[in-house]
């Protein structure tokens, strides 16, 4: 009989759904935040409505996938909740273009970070790869929309995607083991 060990393939494996799950789910609360602030009615809002019906969708097929897998999502939920939600909120609040520059240097790194997993999973996992791919050409359209739409007229702009990527990062690196 065959027993699980710590570093065999499927812990690599259950933390990029565990991180991807993760990562869809914040991204739901960002731009629910965003939306809250901005409202229903300004180009800015109808662009943020559309990218969310999308991270919806991604969120969605990874709950499916945490299910069908038995991968054990992250602990943190609750603080992306609230954490996602504030960094929505308070870019909106800024103005629009800030709310652009938060989606700009998000999606910049999760570019990076669904490049890496292609890399990795090679066509190890057909049904992972072709989802991370696909999710990965609606972010990219996410970022150049974003940018196309005045993210980098943002106040700070440097600092604050700077700040954001950042955030990304230790998110994603916690997200996979915790």
């Amino acid at each position: 009989m065959s027993r699980w060990r710590p570093g065999d393939a499927r812990e690599g494996r259950d933390a990029m759904i565990r991180v991807d799950q993760a990562g869809e789910y914040g991204a739901v609360r960002i731009y629910a935040g965003q939306l809250a602030v901005l409202g229903d009615g300004s180009p800015a809002a109808r662009q943020v409505a559309h990218m969310a019906e999308q991270e919806e969708r991604h969120r969605a097929f990874f709950d499916a996938m945490i299910a069908e897998r038995g991968v054990r999502p992250t602990i943190l939920q609750p603080f992306w909740h609230v954490a996602g939600f504030a960094l929505g909120a308070v870019t909106a609040a800024i103005g629009p273009e800030a709310a652009m520059a938060c989606t700009a240097a998000v999606e910049t790194e999760i570019d990076l970070h669904y490049a890496a997993q292609l890399d990795e999973l090679g066509d190890s996992d057909p049904e992972l790869s072709d989802a991370v791919a696909r999710f990965r050409a609606e972010e990219l359209e996410h970022r150049d929309t974003a940018l196309a739409s005045g993210a980098e007229n943002a106040p700070a702009y440097p600092i604050l995607s700077g700040a954001i990527r950042l955030g990304c990062r230790a998110a994603i690196a916690v997200a996979k083991r915790i």
